[in-house]
């Protein structure tokens, strides 16, 4: 019998690539999406769209009837633990039976990072629900590199305000197939645990540079830069001055070695190892060249 499976954070990276994992499943997935314009372009790619907001509590309940799986992520801000109260509680109106969320890595009430100690918040009501839950801490995302490809195809280089930090950085496409096997199983079978799947290996950013240039054929430099000139680069971008501050943050713990190690969490789950750096550069490979053609 097949089971509806509700995602939010519909349109960002991870649940993009969820969905696309999902697509020879038995689930019937439904996407959760702000407004009507979003919800006709999940349609057209044979999604069914329902228009809920997660800012909004009395947008929700329609979204989850039906729905018996959860796929929670909430948009990193200042209202994340409301953003995942509020879907929770629908949840639980809704006799929704399981609920896997996508957190941080290292999410705790002392991580360096706000963005952590709030995950650590929503964490803890998920845990305490009454669903059966799995969380999932992944480790620092390989595509965030398609940040940097504009200047990594331009200039050959990339900044960073993470030092000489080593991480042990995973493919989103990863992520996708470690919640995907999660949420194809039975409801039971992941209650009760917290994963943090990372890649095989960890790498500093120097490395990164290297790998990146061996599959491009030209040299590519990583240079570490400081917090002051990182935050300006943001700043100048347009990026919000909240997540301006969360990303220095994880930038400074990341210096300091706080992501330099990897677990055997996605082997154990998905049963074979989770890709190599070399082979997201090569997937990768035509992001970081466009603009320097």
């Amino acid at each position: 019998m097949s089971r509806t499976l509700l995602l939010t954070g519909a349109t960002g990276t991870v649940s993009s690539a969820l969905l696309e994992t999902l697509r020879q499943s038995d689930l019937e997935p439904r996407a959760l999406v702000r407004d009507e314009e979003k919800a006709e372009r999940f349609e057209a790619r044979g999604v069914r769209a329902v228009v809920g907001d997660l800012d909004d509590a009395r947008s929700l309940p329609s979204a989850f009837e039906g729905v018996q799986d959860l796929w929670l992520l909430t948009p990193n801000s200042p209202r994340a633990p409301e953003n995942n109260m509020n879907a929770v509680w629908a949840a639980r109106r809704a006799g929704v039976e399981r609920v896997v969320r996508l957190s941080a890595v290292g999410a705790a009430h002392d991580a360096p990072s706000r963005s952590g100690r709030l995950h650590a918040l929503s964490d803890r009501e998920t845990e305490r629900s009454g669903m059966y839950w799995t969380i999932l801490r992944p480790h620092w995302f390989m595509q965030n590199l398609l940040n940097e490809a504009g200047d990594i195809a331009a200039e050959g280089a990339f900044s960073l305000n993470m030092g000489r930090g080593r991480l042990g950085m995973i493919d989103v496409r990863d992520i996708a197939e470690f919640a995907a096997r999660v949420l194809t199983t039975e409801p039971d079978r992941h209650h009760g645990k917290t994963y943090t799947p990372t890649g095989p290996r960890s790498l500093s950013f120097t490395e990164v540079a290297e790998q990146l240039g061996r599959t491009l054929g030209r040299e590519i430099r990583y240079v570490p830069t400081s917090d002051e000139v990182e935050r300006k680069t943001l700043l100048d971008l347009g990026v919000p001055e909240w997540m301006t501050e969360m990303l220095i943050e994880y930038g400074q713990a990341y210096a300091s070695g706080w992501g330099d190690f990897t677990t055997n969490d996605f082997q154990h789950v998905v049963g074979h190892p989770p890709r190599d750096f070399a082979d997201f550069a090569h997937d990768y490979a035509e992001s970081f060249v466009a603009a320097h053609r």
